[in-house]
């Protein structure tokens, strides 16, 4: 996963686009997000944190609600016994986003962002990546065109849609499934059932059997990965490369086409697509050739 912004899903709608036709499309609420902390990875003379990312924070909670640790980690003021010891003692101080307790928090790692994030460089309280964006051209040949642009991000800095979705053509989005508590394998697995014939009595919606699946040929336990009922839903997914058909960077707004994992006003992480190969974005961005003395 790349760089990218928390938020709620608002619901699904229909839009028109420039040629007449309607997109079925989800309205997703994304920031602002302020930086909480930056990660580092670890280098020869700094332990760091093993590994590069960006803490991001979204909704603010309020400060009777929020423990102590949760204001003592955004509060640059908050005063405690542990830190002047440290201070004492000549440790340096993170820096601190000096911001509300976020009700949400999550990372976005910054080496995990396949044709997005292109370089990075992470020290403490700030983080300079590149990041490679996709434009439209109105070019034939050439539809869109892939460009490089550096974004530096900094503890404390309060990122928007237009901050991290400029130019994109599209988005993975992470989100919670809904919880559709035991359900049978019918539901849950896809599965045909029995034959709803007359001489199978009440039993249409079974597995069917299950001894060839045995793991000691007849006896014992049953094979692992064996589909079976139970829990259905709840459960962290990921869809990736939905197209985005429209950005509103005033009211905070994203706008996918298709669909998206989990009840309205659930919590989604958005970042650019990491996809590549067919279907991607940057394979629109490839030249097409045209054959000379032929029509495309």
């Amino acid at each position: 996963m790349s760089l990218g912004l928390l938020g709620f899903k608002l619901g699904m709608s229909q839009v028109f686009v420039g040629d007449g036709t309607v997109e079925p499309v989800t309205v997703l609420q994304l920031g602002p997000c302020p930086v909480l902390q930056i990660k580092t990875p670890k280098t020869d003379t700094a332990k760091g944190d093993g590994y590069p990312a960006v803490q991001l924070g979204f909704k603010d909670k309020p400060r009777k609600a929020a423990t102590r640790p949760e204001q003592g980690h955004v509060a640059a003021g908050l005063k405690s016994k542990r830190k002047e010891a440290r201070q004492k003692a000549g440790v340096a101080i993170p820096p601190k986003a000096d911001c509300e307790p976020q009700r949400h928090v999550r990372e976005f790692r910054l080496d995990k962002g396949k044709g997005f994030v292109t370089k990075y460089d992470c020290t403490t309280g700030e983080a300079k990546v590149t990041v490679e964006r996709i434009k439209a051209t109105g070019d034939v040949k050439q539809p869109f065109q892939a460009y490089a642009e550096d974004l530096t991000v900094k503890v404390g800095q309060v990122l928007s849609v237009n901050d991290v979705f400029k130019d994109v053509l599209a988005v993975d989005v992470v989100s919670n499934s809904k919880g559709r508590g035991t359900q049978g394998v019918m539901k849950k697995w896809n599965f045909a059932g029995l034959p709803a014939a007359h001489g199978s009595k009440k039993n249409h919606r079974q597995p069917g059997s299950t001894s060839s699946l045995a793991s000691n040929r007849g006896s014992g336990r049953p094979k692992k990965g064996r589909k079976l009922a139970g829990r259905y839903g709840a459960e962290r997914v990921t869809i990736r490369n939905l197209a985005v058909v429209k950005l509103d960077g005033e009211n905070n707004i994203l706008l996918v086409r298709g669909g998206v994992p989990g009840h309205n006003g659930t919590l989604v992480m958005v970042s650019p697509t990491n996809k590549v190969g067919p279907g991607s974005p940057k394979a629109k961005t490839k030249k097409v050739e045209v054959a000379a003395g032929k029509k495309k």
